[in-house]
């Protein structure tokens, strides 16, 4: 039986748009620390077996680590609109290898259109979950559709370091934590859009975050091929982009900026 989504998919409504882009102006968090030095983090949203297994084993034969995004509702292992899900056991070895596992809702429910109470009850049940099944607390979040409300970002703000979001864009001193842009890399233009954006990221020295679904010969249109992020793995290192998860990008910012002020 194929695990569905709860909710509705991004709302596409005239209102659903006002929504998203009052999120931008309102509710925000500011990253306090400038970025001396361009990074990139590689993250998976929800999060499919072949993401957990081919695109964990790319970044680790880079050295790096990457944020695996998940739903604990979909962590049994059982086949999802993307292919099979990672279950707990491979999860639980992705966080003992360095890898950041984050914070989704539990059943992938629509956090703008949940209501905030509705929304942080749904994030907390999924952190309920990670400690059950012996996973770190999350400390990061990603919008499930990528819709995002004000209200759900002063809700969620209190139990997280940072909230992702899914519009495209470079992270800077001044950006929001809570609605941070994310640049998809997916179906046949993937290498094309990560090569554009990680050139602009090492040009303008900021933190970009890069998010796909599934890695596989035969892509979801979500996801990516191997072949296009092990490409995209490589551009970095040559453009000395650093690869960071989302929450160690977090910590060398505060570490850099706490030795500037020594």
């Amino acid at each position: 039986m194929k695990i569905s989504a709860a909710g509705d998919d991004r709302d596409r409504t005239v209102l659903g748009k006002l929504r998203r882009e009052a999120a931008k102006v309102l509710s925000r968090r500011p990253l306090p620390h400038p970025v001396a030095a361009p990074m990139v983090s590689f993250s998976f949203d929800d999060v499919p077996l072949s993401a957990a297994t081919a695109g964990a084993a790319i970044l680790e034969d880079a050295g790096a680590r990457g944020t695996f995004y998940i739903c604990g509702g979909f962590a049994s292992g059982g086949e999802g609109d993307n292919g099979p899900y990672a279950d707990w056991a491979t999860l639980a070895a992705l966080a003992a290898r360095g890898h950041e596992v984050g914070c989704h809702t539990y059943g992938h429910r629509n956090c703008a259109q949940a209501g905030p109470d509705r929304a942080l009850a749904e994030a907390r049940r999924n952190q309920e979950a990670f400690v059950e099944h012996g996973l770190p607390r999350p400390s990061t979040f990603a919008f499930p559709f990528g819709d995002v409300s004000p209200r759900a970002k002063a809700a969620l703000s209190t139990d997280y370091q940072m909230l992702r979001a899914t519009w495209p864009g470079l992270l800077r001193r001044g950006g929001d934590l809570d609605a941070a842009p994310a640049v998809a890399i997916e179906g046949d233009s993937a290498f094309d859009t990560a090569r554009t954006w990680l050139e602009r990221a090492a040009a303008e020295r900021a933190w970009l975050i890069l998010y796909s679904h599934d890695v596989s010969q035969t892509p979801s249109p979500f996801g990516c091929t191997p072949q296009n992020l092990a490409r995209a793995v490589r551009l970095a290192a040559e453009l000395d982009v650093s690869i960071v998860t989302v929450a160690e990008g977090l910590r060398k910012l505060t570490a850099a900026a706490t030795t500037a002020r020594r």
